[in-house]
């Protein structure tokens, strides 16, 4: 059986940057090389597209983006090649690859808010997880709150700023989150993930210097209520049954040594959080969690897989829809497979199954008329 070429894709212009080098070191290492013939393409800080040799990849636990090889050319007439799909040519004359799908295993903006999914869309090729819709609106947590708050999902109150309103009104703002919100706050940019440049602000002097620095990142930011949560987890993988409901994990619970889970305890910090599987909850609290984990992969119009975080408020025992994510961290210790894991997938079926589905979601879409003729 002709094994199917996979393009993994890492790296990416983001903050993310080095987070998506652990991730798709992980995804190279366990997918099934009985099936899958895998193509490492990184992506460097500066945009360029770049062929990786495998075999200077095996075990690694971060992949190296080496900038002496083979450039990746986008040819623009991908079909026209290797008898169906190819993403790669190396260079303006060179070699094309035929490509069966691309898993993309990038973090942040230009990677997972649909711009390289809309990418892939016109290449017609298929591609592992979320699809355009999805992947932008969770990417903007501002309006993946609206779609979660208006489908009836708890959310933790917050305030939106645009960077160029409130370089004009400080003043204003800072007294609307003040009555508003209260504090400690946190302060987040809108489309990024990882906890890059989230700050917890204890009281308002402290208040501007953390939205600069999270307006560094993001020209949206948001500013968040601080509740006294729990911070529990749930992983989402759409189901190879057409039309039946999502698979949902048992819950996991992060319990994070630092103050909250920033980025310093999600990476550089071996015991900057204890990973809680399955999260100690009754049967009530974990059918709760569940079905707000479906719910939200389902309003936000997620295909493939997605990581629902949710806030579980110490006091009134009420869940709050956080974010959502649709490509976690795929290391193997990440929350995402590790959950799988714990729910009888292990990370290798697992990889396989985004596979499937993302080549099943292909040929369904094969089947739409993309033409409109009015006959005579």
């Amino acid at each position: 059986m002709k094994k199917l070429r996979v393009a993994v894709l890492y790296g990416g212009r983001s903050g993310e940057h080095e987070v998506s080098l652990q991730s798709a070191a992980s995804v190279i290492n366990y997918l099934d090389r009985d099936r899958f013939e895998i193509v490492p393409v990184a992506i460097d800080k500066q945009g360029r597209w770049l062929l990786n040799d495998i075999s200077l990849l095996e075990g690694k636990k971060s992949l190296p983006v080496f900038q002496n090889a083979p450039k990746v050319v986008l040819p623009p007439n991908p079909a026209d090649t290797d008898g169906g799909s190819a993403l790669i040519r190396l260079g303006e004359h060179g070699e094309a690859r035929g490509i069966d799908v691309v898993f993309p295993v990038m973090h942040g903006p230009l990677c997972e808010d649909g711009t390289i999914q809309g990418l892939l869309e016109l290449a017609e090729l298929p591609y592992v997880g979320c699809g355009v819709l999805a992947s932008a609106i969770a990417m903007d947590k501002d309006v993946a709150k609206r779609v979660a708050r208006d489908a009836g999902i708890p959310i933790v109150p917050y305030v939106s700023l645009k960077h160029e309103v409130w370089k004009k009104e400080k003043q204003q703002f800072a007294r609307r989150i003040t009555e508003q919100l209260g504090y400690p706050v946190f302060v987040k940019p809108a489309n990024l993930g990882s906890s890059v440049g989230v700050h917890k602000v204890k009281e308002p002097s402290g208040l501007n210097a953390a939205l600069e620095d999270a307006f560094n990142f993001d020209r949206k930011v948001l500013v968040e209520a601080a509740v006294n949560a729990r911070e529990i987890e749930v992983s989402v993988l759409e189901n190879l049954e057409a039309g039946a409901d999502p698979l949902v994990s048992i819950p996991g619970e992060v319990d994070p040594a630092h103050e909250f889970y920033s980025y310093e305890a999600k990476y550089l910090d071996e015991n900057g959080a204890a990973l809680i599987i399955p999260a100690k909850l009754d049967p009530e609290e974990t059918k709760r969690a569940q079905d707000i984990g479906r719910k939200a992969f389902t309003v936000l119009e997620c295909e493939g897989m997605a990581r629902v975080d949710l806030f579980l408020d110490r006091t009134s025992g009420e869940f709050f829809f956080n974010e959502l994510n649709t490509i976690p961290g795929f290391t193997s210790i990440s929350m995402y497979p590790k959950l799988w894991e714990a729910s009888g997938i292990g990370y290798q079926e697992l990889l396989s199954k985004l596979v499937d589905l993302a080549i099943s979601r292909h040929e369904k879409k094969k089947t739409l008329v993309r033409e409109f003729r009015i006959e005579k």
